[in-house]
């Protein structure tokens, strides 16, 4: 099933816009694929103004947000995955919308070890070492 991240990052945007606020994203600039100019990356993450005064060619698509806009008086192209969208919120009140990580990433390891849980041989599941304590 495909994600619905760029659908919600739509509705988000046209409703922070409709309400005639400023909607700013909040992104992962960690993430492969993220094109915007380095001296905008604070802690690895760029917060960015995507109105519409403020960017041209804005495109929510499915797979990538684009845009051209101005830093320090140069165009630049803009290019973010939608997996790397952290959040999208209105500049002036906060509302909006903070995303989950994709289901995409690799599942946390395995614990390991003696306690690690029962093993693929068919032993029978070890019982909990918590008791009721009245």
């Amino acid at each position: 099933m495909s994600s619905n991240r760029p659908y919600l990052l739509r509705a988000i945007y046209d409703w922070i816009t409709d309400n005639q606020l400023t909607p700013y994203l909040l992104v992962d600039a960690t993430v492969e694929g993220v094109r915007v100019p380095p001296q905008v990356i604070k802690n690895g993450q760029v917060v960015l103004n995507i109105a519409m005064r403020a960017v041209a060619n804005l495109e929510l698509g499915n797979d990538f947000i684009s845009f051209q806009a101005r830093f320090s008086g140069v165009s630049q192209a803009i290019r973010i995955p939608v997996q790397a969208v952290l959040a999208l919120y209105a500049q002036e009140n906060g509302q909006g919308m903070m995303f989950p990580a994709e289901d995409g990433e690799p599942p946390p390891p395995a614990p390991e070890g003696p306690d690690a849980g029962p093993s693929d041989g068919g032993d029978k599941p070890r019982r909990s070492h918590l008791r009721i304590v009245k």
